[in-house]
């Protein structure tokens, strides 16, 4: 039988972090918590790497961004947008440059 995906909520998995770290090992407390060890290592992990607490623990796939990266990643996205744009431009003029017999060579 399949078992359904838990969700554990941000203050269940810093506790769990908390007595891996100072209590008992992450064997024990992952057979008394019926967690996969390597879930309670993986959240283990991101408490120790993760220096500003407010992003630890998002969940659902999302990034755990400061404010410089959010933005960096944005400013990335419209650059993407704005290359993808000139070169559908680029594309457009030498269609009708063609179909005028106009030369476009400077455009280049």
């Amino acid at each position: 039988m399949k078992k359904t995906r838990r969700k554990f909520d941000k203050s269940f998995k810093l506790e769990v972090v908390r007595r891996s770290l100072e209590e008992t090992t992450v064997k024990a407390l992952a057979d008394e918590l019926d967690i996969h060890p390597a879930v309670i290592s993986k959240w283990r992990k991101g408490f120790l790497d993760t220096e500003d607490q407010q992003v630890l623990f998002t969940g659902n796939g999302n990034e755990s961004l400061t404010d410089e990266q959010r933005k960096i990643k944005e400013l990335q996205s419209a650059l993407k947008d704005k290359d993808l744009e000139v070169e559908i431009l680029k594309k457009a003029i030498s269609i009708f440059s063609k179909r005028d017999n106009i030369s476009t060579n400077s455009y280049k």
